[in-house]
């Protein structure tokens, strides 16, 4: 008999999976704390037995075979508890003793992440490590042609308006008409981006807000934070911090009940109501919270049972139509605030995009348009929407800067740009690129919580559990035993640190072009690239 345990279509070996233990024996202590902290049961402690043969004495005398145990740690095979490559292990090891490894050449797990005929579903980015954002290269700097200014000694106008920007006449006539004009804000280029309070734990969330109320009244930088599908805390609501936070509705209206109860006690006006339509990650689908992550308190914020998972549906019901969805949605929306808060659509970069501004074009309710392009992330969304569903977010917010200008516009109505920002590092870079394509200003998310908390997961599926709330730095955990890892204070620290890094690279990269009262958007004669495809795509220089 060659084997006590059958062989089955799921069966896998260790080298099957995509990441594997490496374990010293020699150094390991077997304290335990490594089984203790893996967030999906990946390794445990196990019972080895070992041979050992003897050589013999003698001519006449025959190999000996003595057997001996020992206790060590075991990675499990099956693909319900398969190493997720975060680390954490490694981490808390006092002697370095276990660590895991990439398998590159190991695909076996790609068909067997389907048990039980569900589809796999996860958190992060689109699997995919290019980005054309990092191609593109700032190719104007301005010498004899222009006074090329000193990004340290200068001062630059770092903000840009969030609202219907409308002209001093256009402004008087919509004032006679409707008794009221267009509200603006004044805010700072990089926005972060709906994460809601459900999807990141408490710790995450008030690490971001003091973060965020530091740069505004210690700094002077107008940043703000978008809340994501899900409402939140009461006690922010009825907070002046509340002008510091864009308050989102999405398709599910989570926490809205609770928003709409808080208008009469609000002290400040929020800066803007975003509405969601769609998400660059996930194009079609709305959002989703799993039962995993839906605990007393964000049950009772969003107005929902406990411990049930949260689908919103993947349109705003009663509303079909472009045109019936910017008259109610907006109208109503600008009408809860008195028409004193700015309102606009979010909606994931598509083929369709161009058809949505021009509906809003004529719409004197709109106060711009934000497009998440393919590489955003998300908290919880099926693996096969992510890796192939979306639209690039360089070409389509190029083509609808070039709508607006054709409609003369351009000046009129912001468009906000995100997905795959700084998905290398290059946060600067890929913020100023997309300003010169047209984008008023920028959102960022997944860079937010690897920046600002140490967030383990890649476009090479390492980690990605944010779905299922084990979140290994205790981001996107709702269980008090893990995101008490992640110190408050510490995130706050780091969101101003990154910002104020943001904030000096970019005027780096403004500098040379000889621009400090305004950001350049759509100045796109400073832009280059190598590939000749994208040039003519973009409308770009194509420089080699």
């Amino acid at each position: 008999m060659l084997s006590e345990r059958p062989i089955t279509p799921s069966t896998l070996s260790r080298k099957d999976l995509p990441w594997q233990i490496k374990w010293d024996i020699n150094t390991c202590t077997k304290c335990g704390r490594c089984t203790s902290v893996c967030p999906v049961n990946a390794i445990e402690l196990g019972v080895f037995r070992k041979r050992d043969v003897k050589p013999p004495m003698g001519l006449s005398a025959k190999p000996t075979t003595e057997f001996s145990t020992f206790y060590g740690i075991r990675q499990r095979t099956d693909p319900a508890y398969a190493c997720i490559g975060c680390a954490m292990c490694n981490m808390v090891c006092p002697n370095n003793a276990i660590e895991p490894t990439r398998q590159y050449d190991s695909t076996t797990l790609q068909f067997q992440n389907n048990r039980g005929g569900q589809p796999r579903t996860r958190g992060g980015r689109r699997n995919n490590s290019e980005s054309l954002l990092d191609q593109l290269k700032f190719i104007r700097i301005s010498m004899l042609t222009d006074p090329a200014l000193d990004a340290g000694r200068h001062e630059f106008e770092m903000r840009t308006l969030l609202g219907r920007v409308l002209s001093p006449e256009a402004e008087l006539q919509c004032f006679r008409d409707n008794g009221w004009k267009p509200p603006v804000r004044e805010i700072y280029p990089l926005v972060i981006g709906g994460m809601s309070f459900g999807a990141l734990s408490p710790n995450m969330w008030e690490g971001l807000q003091m973060g965020v109320a530091y740069l505004n009244e210690e700094l002077n930088m107008p940043v703000r934070m978008c809340t994501g599908e899900g409402g939140c805390p009461p006690r922010l609501l009825r907070s002046r911090f509340l002008k510091y936070v864009i308050l989102q509705i999405a398709s599910g209206y989570f926490g809205w009940d609770e928003i709409i109860h808080a208008i009469p006690d609000m002290k400040e006006d929020p800066c803007a109501i975003e509405i969601k339509y769609g998400q660059g990650a996930k194009p079609g689908d709305g959002g989703l919270l799993m039962w995993y992550k839906v605990n007393k308190l964000i049950a009772a914020i969003r107005g929902v049972p406990k411990g049930v998972s949260l689908p919103s549906p993947p349109t705003h019901q009663t509303k079909y139509s472009i045109e019936e969805a910017v008259a109610k949605m907006i109208q109503s929306m600008s009408m809860a605030w008195g028409f004193r808060v700015p309102v606009y659509p979010k909606i994931s970069a598509s083929s369709t995009s161009l058809a949505v501004l021009n509906n809003l074009v004529r719409n004197p309710y709109a106060a711009g348009l934000a497009i998440d392009g393919e590489d955003g992330g998300t908290g919880a969304a099926y693996n096969v929407s992510m890796n192939h569903m979306g639209h690039p977010i360089a070409s389509n917010l190029r083509d609808c800067y070039k709508a607006l200008c054709v409609a003369g516009a351009q000046n009129e109505i912001p468009l906000i740009a995100g997905g795959g920002i700084g998905k290398h590092g290059n946060l600067a870079a890929n913020a100023g690129a997309l300003i010169m394509l047209g984008a008023s200003m920028v959102q960022i998310g997944k860079y937010v919580m690897q920046a600002g908390a140490g967030c383990l997961g890649s476009e090479k599926d390492r980690c990605n559990v944010c779905n299922i709330g084990v979140c290994p730095k205790g981001i996107t955990s709702q269980d008090p035993r893990v995101y008490r890892r992640l110190d408050p204070e510490k995130v706050a620290e780091r969101v101003v640190d990154f910002y104020l890094s943001f904030d000096t690279e970019l005027r780096k990269v403004f500098a040379p072009l000889g621009r400090s009262t305004s950001l350049p958007v759509g100045m796109s004669d400073a832009l280059g690239i190598s590939d000749k495809d994208a040039a003519d795509r973009l409308d770009i220089k194509y420089v080699i």
